[in-house]
């Protein structure tokens, strides 16, 4: 199957293990794995870890993206960048459900952004559910902030260190907390 068609294919469905699509989904991800650690392995210049992101996601990387060291992805192939984004270091992406960055992106140090679940029936908790998450331009993530599936960080948003967002974040606010509330308008 097309990987990028694969996102459509998996939006709003209980992935089960066992599954032709869990199956596809796990030797994607173990081909994926390779190359990140290929990436985080040695150090690499800003231009060599956009080749490096381009393909794990399939996808162009343009040249103003900076991604630090070392950046992890489980399974890479449905991410998009947008232009002149900066990612810190020890930075997670789970993102089997998709994960949009818009242009202007600042994330920092140790974010996870998830864009997968477990599902809550004790008999199917080892499958999947999935639900994409978008950082709309210009938006600011500070360290060590989680983002849940399916949640969308607003235009021009800051998301306070430490904070777990689990749902949208309006557009020109600054949310903090665990859960995350807004705090702020700018």
């Amino acid at each position: 199957m097309n990987k990028h068609k694969l996102l459509a294919k998996i939006q709003g469905i209980e992935i089960l293990p066992g599954s032709h699509i869990y199956d596809e989904i796990h030797v994607l991800k173990a081909n994926n794995e390779q190359l990140v650690m290929e990436m985080n392995g040695k150090y690499h210049k800003p231009k060599e870890i956009r080749r490096y992101l381009q393909e794990i996601t399939g996808r162009s990387i343009d040249d103003s993206v900076t991604v630090s060291q070392p950046f992890y992805t489980d399974f890479g192939k449905h991410i998009s960048f947008g232009k002149d984004i900066f990612i810190n270091q020890n930075v997670t992406f789970v993102d089997l459900g998709g994960i949009v960055i818009e242009d202007h992106v600042l994330i920092g140090p140790m974010c996870r952004i998830i864009s997968v679940n477990h599902l809550v029936d004790p008999k199917k908790r080892r499958g999947l559910s999935v639900a994409s998450v978008k950082i709309e331009e210009n938006a600011w993530l500070g360290a060590n902030v989680t983002i849940l599936p399916g949640v969308t960080v607003g235009k021009n948003s800051i998301v306070a260190a430490d904070s777990t967002v689990t749902k949208d974040v309006p557009e020109n606010v600054i949310v903090a907390g665990s859960p995350a509330k807004v705090i702020k308008e700018i």
